[in-house]
């Protein structure tokens, strides 16, 4: 039984106890222990609310919809089908990949992962005198959180055709990302949209 809340675990099995190196996004990457972390939607009409949603419930969120890439639809019936459990049981099996391979916290090398992989800087368009030009922009903390997850969410569909299984494709791109590997589509990502936001100065 537990006594102290702190002390939950994500299904009884991995601590919440993470340190978020990046001062920048540690308010936005709620940590809070849960034993199965479903908030039901009840921040989804609050403004930033999703600050409030646990990271992992974010991710498993957007392995529900991934959405497309490159107008190519990346997800299957069966991985996107919008069914928490089914989401829940891929992902399981991917934490105990990256608890096998790396010797760690699989919480500790997500969190990681998602700092390594969230772009400073991305492009928008202005308008002036009825053209428009590119202009670098600073990315907010939230939606660096919210890309981050994308790219490995979209790497791990990618990795994952006609070649292994969800979970091994998303362990394996969460542990590219967390090394900071160049591997990592997140990563490549990442330093596509910063060399073009550079290019936009």
């Amino acid at each position: 039984m537990v006594n102290n809340i702190n002390d939950l675990k994500f299904l009884g099995r991995w601590e919440y106890e993470v340190d978020v190196e990046d001062e920048t996004l540690r308010a936005f990457m709620n940590l809070k222990p849960y034993i199965v972390p479903k908030t039901n939607g009840r921040y989804q009409n609050r403004r930033f609310g999703r600050r409030n949603m646990p990271i992992i419930e974010r991710l498993i969120g957007r392995l529900m919809t991934p959405g497309h890439y490159g107008g190519k639809h990346k997800f299957t019936s069966y991985y996107a089908s919008g069914e928490y459990h089914k989401v829940l049981k891929i992902l399981i099996k991917t934490f105990e990949i990256i608890e096998k391979e790396t010797k760690q916290n699989p919480i500790k090398v997500l969190t990681k992962a998602i700092e390594n992989a969230a772009p400073r800087e991305e492009i928008t368009n202005i308008e002036m005198g009825g053209a428009r030009y590119p202009k670098a922009v600073d990315i907010s903390p939230l939606r660096r959180i919210d890309l981050a997850i994308r790219h490995i969410v979209w790497g791990a569909y990618h990795g994952s055709r006609n070649k292994k299984d969800m979970a091994s494709a998303l362990a394996k791109e969460i542990i590219n990302a967390y090394k900071n590997s160049i591997e990592s589509f997140a990563i490549q990502k990442k330093l596509e949209l910063e060399r073009l936001a550079s290019s936009s100065r």
